[in-house]
């Protein structure tokens, strides 16, 4: 069976880039013939290590040169983009023949089911839909922005009716795209699962994720400005980097948190990380099926996180494993980590049974349901 995963690219430290490399890594080890066609950086060196059996494809195409124009020359580089986007793929799936494509929602959705050369169409969304292609950001700059952002929401709904399947990561999100086409709910798998878990004793708080809007910043240094308060021989370690990177750094400076926050970029040893620290902390806006809260689990971490719409819920088992929070309720955050910090034993418990708990989302387990799904596609 020959599969090919549409992406815009292979070289940024994110979640979802290690989620697609790892399945097209899967799939290649185990007999699959596996491309990953990008549109644009497939020459630069990937973040996360792809497979010598994986075939990357690069189109050539770099949509980010739309940014920085006025709305309409950025429309016209837009779909001049998108034209030659359509036909590249085109070529490519005539020469390749795939059995099944992969698209993660991005912009090839508008076409790609429309193509008539055999394949199995699968869509996978790895964010909550009302979030899905940050529509949302061009609905809060209102006027003419909203309206546009409310066509393409249209849009991409007609297109993802007509693929074969939509593959959700949690029932939430499974449930708000009902109706459309066949839904299947397949969580992300654990990446790692070390034989050493964190003792829970340092005083570390660590934090994991792109320094972007999604993730909640200010949320998260309005928490810890709480629990710094009443314990300032801790300190939060983030780990990222983003177009928001240094609205970060001033937020934690109007804080007068520079002592207590330290701002890492991205490191490839980031198991060890976790390994060194004593609880996560996540505070978005939205998420899919956050990976971070996953590995935070192999490594033996409680978590505290908001309830945000979706996926901190499918992972956290409230009071068990962890502490699920009002959604955007720092104070309740606050407070929680200081539970946790100021009760050694609970701190540790919790960090053992989720170590416990997160065996749900082993590697065997979870790509069985992909391959089962694509015989049954295929059937």
């Amino acid at each position: 069976m020959k599969i090919l995963y549409a992406l815009e690219s292979v070289n940024l430290a994110e979640g979802f880039d290690r989620v697609i490399i790892e399945k097209a890594n899967y799939f290649a080890e185990h007999g699959y013939d596996t491309i990953i066609c990008v549109t644009s950086h497939a020459l630069a060196e990937p973040y996360f290590p792809i497979s010598e059996k994986v075939r990357v494809v690069d189109l050539g195409l770099d949509f980010h040169q739309q940014y920085g124009h006025n709305l309409a020359y950025r429309a016209y580089i837009y779909f001049t983009l998108m034209h030659r986007y359509k036909k590249a793929m085109k070529h490519l799936l005539a020469e390749e023949k795939p059995d099944i494509v992969i698209t993660s929602l991005g912009r090839e959705i508008d076409f790609i089911a429309d193509m008539q050369d055999g394949s199995v169409k699968i869509g996978e969304s790895h964010i909550a839909k009302g979030f899905a292609r940050n529509f949302h950001l061009m609905e809060q700059r209102g006027g003419l922005y909203r309206l546009i952002a409310r066509h393409w929401r249209r849009k991409l709904e007609q297109a993802v009716r007509k693929l074969d399947a939509l593959v959700l990561l949690t029932r939430h999100d499974a449930d708000s795209w009902a109706g459309l086409t066949r839904t299947e709910i397949i969580p992300n798998s654990m990446p790692f699962f070390p034989e050493q878990a964190s003792s829970c004793e340092n005083k570390q708080v660590i934090f994991v994720g792109r320094f972007s809007e999604q993730k909640g910043l200010n949320y998260l240094i309005k928490t810890w400005e709480g629990v710094y308060k009443k314990h300032k021989d801790w300190t939060l370690h983030m780990y990222g980097e983003g177009e928001q990177k240094a609205i970060l750094l001033d937020l934690i400076e109007k804080a007068d948190l520079t002592d207590a926050v330290v701002v890492h970029e991205p490191t490839r040893q980031i198991m060890e990380k976790y390994q060194e620290s004593s609880i996560f902390l996540l505070t978005s806006r939205f998420e899919g099926l956050p990976m971070v809260l996953i590995e935070a689990q192999a490594c033996g971490l409680p978590i505290v996180s908001f309830n945000c719409p979706w996926g901190p819920a499918d992972i956290i088992k409230n009071g068990e494993d962890g502490f699920l929070v009002e959604y955007l309720n720092t104070d309740e955050a606050a407070h929680r980590v200081c539970q946790l910090i100021e009760n050694d034993e609970l701190r540790k418990r919790m960090g053992r049974q989720a170590r416990i708990n997160v065996q749900r989302y082993r590697r065997d387990k979870v790509m069985k349901r992909w391959t089962d799904l694509f015989e049954s596609l295929r059937s």
